[in-house]
C-alpha cells in the first residue's frame, strides 16, 4: 500500500498457491512522497511470458486494471509503465501524487487458474 500521508499498509496481497504458479511481490509495504519514483516487483515461479496484469485498488473501491501484458489501458496516466517478461516484472510510478495511494497487485494470465 502506498501513501502521501505517513499511512502505511499491506501493498499486496499474500500469494497463495491455488495452480502451478506462485506470484511473489516485493515489497511488503512501502511510504513514499508526492514525486517519488516507486518501483513494485513481481516474481512468478515459471515462465508466464509476458501475461501479467497490474491492479491499483483504492479503499472502498474495486480493483482497477493499470497495466496488462505490455499495454496501458485507456485512461491510465503515463507515469505508470509495466516492463518484464519471463519470471520477473516490474511495475514504475515514474513521479508519484497523492492520487495513487493505494494497493498494488499482479496477476498471472499465463495459465488457470489465475493467481495473485
Amino acid at each position: 500500500h502506498y501513501s502521501s500521508c505517513g499511512e502505511t499498509m499491506d501493498l499486496y496481497r499474500v500469494p497463495v498457491f491455488y495452480g502451478d504458479i506462485v506470484m511473489t511481490q516485493t515489497p511488503e509495504s512501502l511510504s513514499v512522497s508526492p514525486g517519488d519514483r516507486v518501483t513494485i516487483n513481481c516474481k512468478a515461479s515459471s515462465n508466464i511470458g509476458s501475461e501479467i496484469d497490474w491492479y491499483q485498488q483504492k479503499s472502498g473501491e474495486a480493483p482497477r486494471l493499470i497495466y496488462y501484458a505490455s499495454t496501458r489501458p485507456s485512461g491510465i496516466p503515463d507515469r505508470f509503465t509495466g516492463s518484464g517478461s519471463g519470471t520477473d516484472f516490474t511495475l514504475t510510478i515514474s513521479s508519484f501524487q497523492a492520487d495513487d495511494a493505494g494497493s498494488y497487485y499482479c496477476q498471472q494470465d499465463y495459465g488457470f487458474p489465475l493467481t495473485q
